[in-house]
């Protein structure tokens, strides 16, 4: 598994569903200058993807609020995608969704994010981008295994603390919790507090 951290994101024009529901298409390296949270999910029609598409599209707004694009990206076409989210969500569809997706059905996209299992389906692989196009989060899991929001929310607020304040996010940090200033003294005043002997 590749390690994307750190590195440019690769970058990617494709056939897509817009979130207006209609076809278009989408590079990535257009979206520069905002945060991206790309995540790839094996295929359209089946069983945890559905829950983590309508999960992300619910709060949506969150992430745009602190300006941040959504895109879900699997191997299928555009108009599986279409017809996915014509179908009820109490029907096993996704309805209206408030992001893009994107079809890679070459599977290049998922190659180069290195979450192609077996030349087949896309891995759970998120990857959160900054403004200037490189990785600074990535998470992959297996098939059964569904993604948190809140999880994802947590690693942008986490980002975007450090780029405005240059203090660190220790494990667990929320919004409104301690930092670290990152130098051996200044570091003490947080490791003081919570770690009282």
């Amino acid at each position: 598994m590749a390690v994307l951290v750190t590195k440019p994101a690769p970058d990617f024009t494709a056939d897509a569903v817009l979130k207006d529901g209609s076809f278009g298409s989408l590079t990535l390296s257009q979206l520069k200058g905002k945060y991206v949270l790309l995540f790839f999910y094996p295929l359209d029609f089946t069983f945890v993807c559905p829950t983590e598409i309508i999960a992300f599209s619910d709060r949506v707004k969150e992430f745009n609020d602190l300006g941040v694009e959504v895109v879900g990206v699997s191997i299928d076409s555009k108009f599986s995608h279409l017809a996915w989210r014509n179908l009820p969500r109490s029907e096993g569809g996704i309805g209206a969704v408030n992001y893009t997706l994107v079809a890679d059905i070459k599977k290049q996209i998922s190659r180069d994010y290195d979450v192609l299992l077996d030349d087949a389906v896309a891995l759970r692989g998120l990857f959160l981008i900054d403004k200037a196009g490189v990785v600074r989060h990535q998470v992959v899991n297996d098939l059964p295994l569904g993604r948190s929001v809140d999880e994802a929310l947590r690693m942008v607020q986490a980002l975007q603390y450090f780029e405005t304040n240059g203090e660190v996010c220790p494990a667990d940090w929320k919004e409104g919790k301690r930092t670290i200033k990152p130098s051996v003294s200044a570091s003490k005043e947080f490791f003081g507090a919570e770690y009282k002997g």
